[in-house]
């Protein structure tokens, strides 16, 4: 059975943007190192490395009985190294980006949301020029293996752990998006993978295929973007390290977007 993400919808509006300067849009000079950090317009980012390796991506036996369909087959999935957001993308490097914050909700610390595919991809062009780096939003591979904690994976059902209490903000529609970093990260040190709200894959939605795979690139003729990791507005099952979601261009106050380099 394919699930549609069930959120919380909200009307949009793109934000406005204006030229500004980047301020020390420096990196460590290290290819290897475990944390690389950023700071445009005054707003400081980190990028966590996520060592390359080989994993079973799809139903693996934690999900149990809550993995559907479209999470098998259960395949095995070669990667390189990249690096991923230690957060999903705030509301204060949106606007240092951007130059305004026309989203709903605003709050210090809160996920940039309520954003469509193109525009995130617009977001992430303007910052590739702030920092004349490649940022880019994740694979859907690349975001699961995350979420799984990489090489240190410790096989949890959600993102860093058995219990989605300890790492998720998750099913209370009233209570919105939260500041990132409020639950404990999982075991790479990424935080909000499961819950707070959701988040693009540069994929469009496709079949699972038994074969393995080497850096894979989803890619169908539906024109749907994947979402994964769940939010606030959802039950622990969309919260799942496995779960898969799409939409077909609409706009949610519980979508946001984490970016990988």
């Amino acid at each position: 059975m394919v699930m549609v993400l069930m959120a919380c919808v909200m009307a949009f509006s793109q934000c406005g943007s204006k030229p500004s300067s980047a301020e020390n849009a420096a990196a460590e000079n290290s290819a290897a190192a475990e944390k690389l950090t950023f700071t445009v317009n005054g707003v400081t980012f980190n990028m966590i490395l996520v060592k390359g390796g080989t994993f079973t991506m799809g139903a693996t036996e934690a999900q149990g009985d809550d993995a559907q369909d479209d999470e098998t087959p259960a395949h095995r999935v070669t990667l390189s190294d990249y690096y991923i957001g230690e957060t999903e993308v705030t509301q204060e490097l949106y606007v240092a980006v951007m130059g305004e914050n026309a989203l709903s909700n605003q709050g210090k610390g809160l996920p940039a949301v309520g954003m469509d595919y193109t525009s995130c991809d617009f977001f992430i062009t303007r910052l590739n020029r702030f920092t004349g780096r490649q940022f880019r939003l994740p694979t859907e591979a690349e975001w699961e293996y995350a979420a799984r904690g990489g090489c240190k994976s410790k096989g949890y059902k959600y993102a860093g752990s058995d219990d989605l209490s300890e790492v998720a903000w998750f099913d209370d529609v009233r209570s919105g998006s939260h500041p990132v970093k409020g639950k404990a990260p999982n075991e790479l040190g990424i935080y909000d993978m499961s819950g707070n709200v959701d988040e693009y894959c540069s994929d469009e939605y496709a079949p699972y295929s038994s074969d393995a795979q080497t850096n894979p690139e989803g890619v169908s003729e539906e024109g749907n973007a994947v979402i994964r990791g769940g939010s606030f507005c959802n039950e622990a099952f969309f919260c799942r390290v496995s779960c898969r979601s799409f939409t077909p261009g609409y706009v949610f106050s519980s979508l946001g977007f984490r970016i990988a380099l």
